[in-house]
């Protein structure tokens, strides 16, 4: 039975090799788990309401969160351990994917207010049409007498 020999620096490059592998599987993990770009440019319903479910949907990130931390928690090792030869293209490539999904969460977030903020924009001016009143504040009355009244200086000024 023979004994394979190991070399330090043998086993160091292929751990380094391990560790950026693992970095790369994770980021390109959490890249995936980002909506496509047409997911969240196209929507088919019937109403706003519809489109802004549609788009907070399309706008939420899954795993990629979870995938980002595991990316960042391999990259922090491997660059203490210094087994990076271009630690800044990991770097920048963390940097770009944390952004993304920082402007993906913040438009999620909009669209999550929209959608709440809509239907009761709508109860709001159904109520006001179904008191009689205009939605300039103006009830109909008030109206007429306004399109009266230009009239009578249209006519003054001729």
């Amino acid at each position: 039975m023979s004994q394979a020999t190991f070399d330090e620096d043998d086993l160091f490059d292929e751990a380094a090799d391990d560790i950026r592998a693992d970095v790369e599987e994770h980021l390109d993990a959490a890249e995936a788990a980002l909506p496509e770009g047409d997911a969240i440019w196209e929507a088919e319903a019937e109403n706003t309401l519809g489109v802004l479910n549609a788009l907070r949907s399309a706008l939420d990130i899954g795993d990629a969160t979870g995938h980002l931390r595991d990316a960042k928690k391999s990259y922090m090792m491997g660059d203490r351990a210094d087994v990076f030869d271009d630690s800044d293209e990991l770097d920048e490539r963390i940097a770009a994917l944390e952004d993304a999904m920082a402007d993906v969460e913040a438009a999620h977030e909009h669209a999550s207010e929209l959608a709440s903020t809509v239907p009761e924009l709508r109860g709001a001016l159904d109520d006001l049409r179904a008191d009689g009143g205009d939605v300039d504040g103006e009830s109909d009355d008030d109206s007429e007498m306004s399109t009266e009244a230009a009239d009578d200086r249209e006519e003054v000024a001729e």
